[in-house]
């Protein structure tokens, strides 16, 4: 009689737990995932998840260490400005292949070895660039969240994953009711077609990201090349 083939278990470790998790994100939604499901998703009980995250904070600290770890390192040898945007583009792009990451970025209320690895990256992009420690503060408050990838947008059509999706017949009321009372929001929200966008009905996403991006990097070099400082003695470009 044949011996039945025994298939040996995988050991699992912390490194598999967030892979599996991220995973299971990116399938069903961060607010989907549970301890209870990824235990389903492994199979193991959810006990055995505990060994290797202590609760559900820890895994989501977990997952932002691996998904920020993809985001390209900066560039060897390259002028700052096109240092951090390629930096911010590929953020971006960890970004897209994980929707549920932003939400999880913003809601972190501690900052992780990665995060602050990034971080210290990124401010170490302009200070090689000859920025001033002051321009460089101020520049890392303009950045924002965008340095990650993202920006709240005017419509911002992404903040709300649950959105149903929009009936042409309804929007095209409603903006014939906006056209009198709102001729200018009109104006500027027809003004450009874009396709494919996740960010605003008409609009191109990755378009106004890069479009916003750009003119704020033009116009951190004018204040570094002008010699801007925040004292009393400030230069303008």
């Amino acid at each position: 009689m044949a011996q039945a083939l025994v298939v040996p278990r995988v050991r699992l470790n912390r490194d598999r737990v967030l892979q599996a998790a991220i995973g299971l994100a990116d399938q069903v939604g961060i607010e989907a995932l549970s301890m209870r499901r990824l235990a389903e998703e492994l199979g193991v009980v959810p006990m055995a998840l505990y060994k290797h995250v202590a609760n559900k904070d820890e895994l989501l600290d977990g997952m932002v260490e691996v998904i920020v770890a993809e985001i390209d390192p900066p560039a060897p040898d390259t002028e700052w400005k096109t240092a951090v945007r390629l930096r911010v583009l590929s953020a971006r792009q960890m970004l897209l292949r994980h929707p549920w990451a932003r939400s999880v970025l913003e809601s972190r209320t501690t900052h992780t070895p990665a995060v602050l690895d990034y971080l210290e990256s990124t401010i170490g992009m302009f200070l090689a660039g000859g920025f001033s420690a002051d321009l460089t503060h101020h520049v890392m408050h303009a950045l924002g969240s965008r340095m990650w990838g993202f920006t709240q947008e005017l419509f911002d059509a992404s903040a709300d994953p649950a959105r149903p999706p929009v009936d042409v017949a309804v929007q095209t009321a409603r903006i014939q009711a906006m056209a009198e009372r709102y001729p200018h929001i009109l104006q500027i929200s027809t003004a450009a077609a874009h396709d494919d966008s996740v960010v605003a009905h008409g609009c191109d996403d990755r378009f106004e990201f890069e479009f916003a991006l750009d003119l704020l990097l033009e116009g951190f070099e004018r204040l570094h090349v002008s010699g801007w400082s925040s004292g009393p003695a400030t230069h303008t470009a």
